[in-house]
């Protein structure tokens, strides 16, 4: 067990001296006889801390922790040893010494979900990780805003993960032990315990998954690497062919979800994303965001993109799921912050909002880039879309017949 002095318990949790002693007054903390704290004691004054400018009384909490109502000791356990206290490192002086940007050291604070820090306010120990990264990266040329896109998309997506698994953790595990009779007290000791055991390996399941996706686009990038060498050297013509997004949604899914209210729409979304996730990978896809009742997808072949609409719009309805429809376009696009953009997003949206239920409706370019020994094209002649300038050539697709 670490041990703290009052002062340190003080920096580390980002509060005064004085509100340190409060806590001991109160009962909270509990120093040895030597008056030293544990890192238990620094995580419960932050908390605290924190608790109490979320407006939940001080007072209250002290009252209900010497009844035995509530008890913070769940904080002593090592499933909370992750959450790291402050440095003693102010932003400004990490600014001066290692000559990064003050600006960018607060998109670092912004990538743990914390509001923006003050010059002189202290870094936090975790965050003294990721600024090494950012200055191994400067010192290598990257550009600044390269690195805030990064950090941005580090936190939106870690951010998205650990909501995920603590509403899982709430459902499978909290409820279950209050519903079990347990009081509130009894429930954050045992969930403590089994989160204190799950931790390592939930962190090795998300750096396996993180290396194996790693692995996969490493090695595309190493391919386009190598064809492009060896084209240059005149032993390989690569088929050069645009990408393809490809947008998906549900008919009716508002009216359905309205009408059945919310477990009916998260039943159904669920359902679609298994259906989506499959049918992408299949196909060699990818899923770029949802939007409530449908889904935006990358595909670098057109082809590939046009045969997984089909499978996932055929599947709706073996899903027990509502007509779905799809729109393909394909061209160049921007990829910035794990999202892509322009012309070509913005054109196979409108083509999916023109499309029938049941019907994969495709641009011109998505014909000529498709292979089409798998499907065929039907086309309905030139459309004008909202928003889209000039008539587009629009084919529905389906599946080619023996």
């Amino acid at each position: 067990m670490s041990e703290h002095s009052r002062q340190e318990v003080a920096r580390r949790g980002g509060v005064d001296p004085g509100y340190v002693d409060r806590l001991v007054e109160l009962g909270i903390l509990k120093p040895d006889k030597g008056g030293a704290f544990s890192s238990g004691d620094v995580r419960k004054a932050r908390w605290i801390h924190s608790l109490e400018e979320a407006g939940v009384p001080l007072e209250e909490m002290a009252e209900a922790v010497r009844s035995g109502a509530l008890s913070f000791s769940f904080l002593d356990m090592s499933a909370f040893d992750r959450f790291a206290g402050l440095a003693n490192v102010t932003f400004q002086e990490v600014s001066e010494t290692k000559g990064i940007p003050l600006e960018l050291l607060m998109v670092v604070r912004e990538a743990f979900g914390l509001s923006e820090p003050r010059p002189h306010d202290y870094v936090r120990e975790d965050e003294l990780a990721v600024i090494s990264v950012v200055d191994f990266q400067l010192t290598r040329g990257f550009r600044p805003v390269a690195i805030e896109r990064w950090l941005r998309v580090y936190a939106d997506s870690l951010r998205r993960i650990a909501e995920t698994e603590t509403e899982s953790y709430r459902t499978e595990v909290v409820l279950p032990f209050l519903d079990s009779g347990m009081t509130e007290t009894e429930m954050l000791d045992a969930q403590g315990e089994l989160g204190s055991a799950m931790a390592p390996l939930t962190e090795a399941a998300l750096l396996g998954i993180y290396h194996g996706q790693q692995e996969i686009v490493w090695t595309r990038s190493a391919v386009d690497t190598i064809e492009v060498a060896l084209e240059a050297a005149g032993l390989y013509e690569r088929m050069v062919q645009p990408p393809a997004v490809s947008f998906l949604d549900l008919s009716g899914f508002t009216q359905l979800t309205e009408q059945g209210g919310d477990e009916t729409a998260a039943n159904l979304a669920e359902r679609l994303r298994a259906l989506v996730r499959r049918s992408a990978r299949d196909r060699g896809g990818k899923s770029v965001k949802w939007l409530g009742d449908g889904v935006m997808l990358y595909f670098p072949d057109p082809g590939e993109a046009v045969l997984a609409s089909l499978d996932m719009v055929e599947s709706a309805a073996d899903n027990s799921l509502p007509p779905a429809r799809a729109g393909i376009h394909a061209g160049q696009v921007i990829f910035q912050e794990g999202d892509y953009f322009g012309r070509t997003v913005n054109i196979a949206a409108r083509i999916a909002d023109y499309a029938r239920p049941g019907e994969v409706l495709v641009s011109q370019e998505v014909v000529e880039a498709a292979s089409q020994n798998q499907v065929s094209f039907d086309e309905i002649g030139p459309v004008t879309l909202k928003g889209v300038t000039g008539e587009l050539r629009l084919h529905t697709a389906a599946h080619s017949r023996p």
